[in-house]
């Protein structure tokens, strides 16, 4: 059985819990709530740092000394990130759903998640290139 349907994710060694995260880069795209409301509505926006052939953070282990609102996900931070996308391993645990067929860690293909669609990649702006946020907003990732 694997690790993610057997342990919780309080549970889970680094190496485990670092897996769940399927390399999507949807987490890494600037979203901007509505002060009126508190909607938050998605950008094709992605921070400096994303490498948008590779959907990776090339500053990922310093990340929050370049970037200092960026999450680093803990099993405790879950419940309070509701902009997290309903796709992510993380979040679908949390809520006791099974990772998607798509998710690297059922099929075994790292590229899994872009074949799929599933990705950022070829859909984001690098942040230094944008402009206008507002001119940016999509209705994907969902």
């Amino acid at each position: 059985m694997p690790f993610w349907k057997e342990k919780s994710l309080q549970e889970m060694t680094r190496e485990e819990w670092e897996s769940l995260c399927d390399g999507c880069g949807k987490c890494c795209l600037h979203k901007l709530e509505d002060e009126d409301t508190g909607e938050i509505h998605c950008t094709e926006i992605s921070c400096r740092f994303l490498n948008s052939e590779t959907i990776q953070c090339t500053k990922y282990l310093d990340r929050q000394r370049y970037v200092g609102n960026c999450v680093v996900m803990s099993p405790d931070l879950l419940d309070k990130l509701p902009w997290m996308p309903s796709t992510c391993a993380y979040r679908l645990l949390n809520e006791g759903k099974d990772l998607p067929d798509w998710h690297p860690l059922v099929s075994g293909d790292p590229d899994s998640v872009h074949k799929a669609g599933q990705s950022v990649k070829g859909r984001c702006i690098d942040e230094r290139e944008a402009g206008d946020y507002e001119d940016h907003l999509v209705d994907w990732p969902a």
